[in-house]
């Protein structure tokens, strides 16, 4: 079961990590999400947190994402990672706000 975080930047991104990472979460366990690609790629590489790939989205939904638009790619990759399709269009909404979201799913 995957549980949802959302913080307001990414000084929150780290303090939320590091909580996971005392309560026993892996940072393969935590997978970051905000609405700029370039934003999201720097965190996740600051924070070593886990990235959705192949693994998590199959090879055909990867390449059918490579061809949507940002919105439509952030809720295929939050379900993938373990949200609903109504929880990721909600997260969807947070990050369009500016806020990160953060996934846990182990």
């Amino acid at each position: 079961m995957a549980t949802k975080y959302t913080v307001e930047n990414s000084v929150q991104a780290k303090q939320k990590v590091e909580e996971l990472e005392a309560q026993g979460y892996s940072r393969d366990d935590i997978y970051l999400f905000a609405h700029s690609k370039d934003r999201e790629g720097h965190i996740a590489d600051v924070l070593d947190t886990e990235k959705v790939g192949v693994s998590e989205k199959g090879f055909f939904e990867s390449m059918k994402n490579a061809f949507s638009k940002r919105g439509d790619q952030l809720r295929s990759d939050m379900h993938a990672a373990g949200l609903t399709e109504a929880e990721a269009e909600a997260a969807e909404e947070e990050l369009d706000q500016g806020k990160l979201v953060l996934i846990v799913n182990k």
